[in-house]
């Protein structure tokens, strides 16, 4: 059976520098990584890079040595004075690497402003060849893939699709079943990860669990065999797991194999379904 073809997002190891990312992430088995290279919030940790560098061409250079992808860059969030046409050069570096989708959140209650900003960087996106991937979070505006697809679908961008993170879809009281209505261009990216069943209360506790406190897939209680089976065969599929109790050399591996262990019992039990 061919194995399956699985990224890393730059949270589960965000202390490494990208080259340090790519090449320890090779090692432990991924075929892309996610890099960020906005900060998700004001002093959040990122690593800017600009096409043309040296820095720049290295990160080609390591990707090629180590048969690595870049599937997305991360972050733009969506807040009412967005500034569409400064992402330009963020936006010609993530193509420079190959990468496919950057990351956005919707923080914007102004629902016609939203959808118009969002619109505007899927336009602004098209122009490097890349898809905007906008992320429900339980304490953002957009904050549940319902609320998600209404914006997708006023935006009514071919590059606007939906980033389905298994940790916010549960947190926000969704599940998996829900995403089968989406059409299967919306559907391109999945971050898995797993989590205890009681969730956290309040804002600050949610965002603390989401940056801090995912657990490896297997480890915890999401549906995360029928989140995989309700989702495109084709979806690229990621791990995103801070798992901070282990150094990011081991929390990469234990990463990749828990990812890879529960690909392939989604697979059994399709083929189980599929033969009865």
């Amino acid at each position: 059976m061919k194995q399956p073809q699985i990224g890393v997002a730059h949270l589960t190891a965000l202390e490494l520098a990208p080259a340090a990312l790519i090449a320890q992430s090779a090692r432990a088995g991924f075929s892309s990584v996610g890099i960020r290279t906005n900060p998700v919030a004001p002093g959040m940790p990122c690593y800017p890079l600009k096409a043309g560098t040296e820095e720049h061409r290295e990160l080609i250079r390591l990707l090629d040595d180590h048969g690595m992808k870049v599937q997305e860059v991360e972050f733009i969030s969506i807040v009412p004075e967005l500034d569409v046409q400064s992402y330009a050069a963020m936006f010609e570096a993530a193509a420079g690497l190959g990468a496919k989708a950057v990351t956005v959140s919707g923080d914007d209650g102004d629902f016609s402003r939203l959808t118009d900003n969002l619109g505007r960087l899927c336009d602004l996106a098209a122009e490097f060849s890349l898809r905007i991937d906008l992320e429900p979070m339980r304490w953002r505006h957009v904050n549940n893939i319902g609320s998600a697809r209404r914006v997708l679908d006023a935006a009514a961008r071919p590059n606007g699709a939906l980033l389905v993170d298994a940790l916010h879809l549960a947190r926000s009281g969704s599940m998996p079943a829900e995403l089968r209505g989406f059409p299967a261009s919306q559907l391109r990216a999945v971050q898995i990860c797993d989590a205890p069943a009681t969730a956290p209360i309040g804002d600050d506790a949610t965002i603390r669990e989401a940056r801090e406190g995912r657990l490896p897939p297997g480890q915890g209680v999401l549906p995360l065999v029928d989140l995989l089976r309700s989702l495109p065969d084709d979806i690229a599929i990621s791990a995103e797991m801070p798992f901070k109790t282990l150094p990011a050399s081991e929390r990469l591996r234990l990463a990749f194999q828990s990812s890879k262990d529960l690909i392939q019992q989604a697979r059994e039990k399709r083929t189980d379904s599929q033969c009865r």
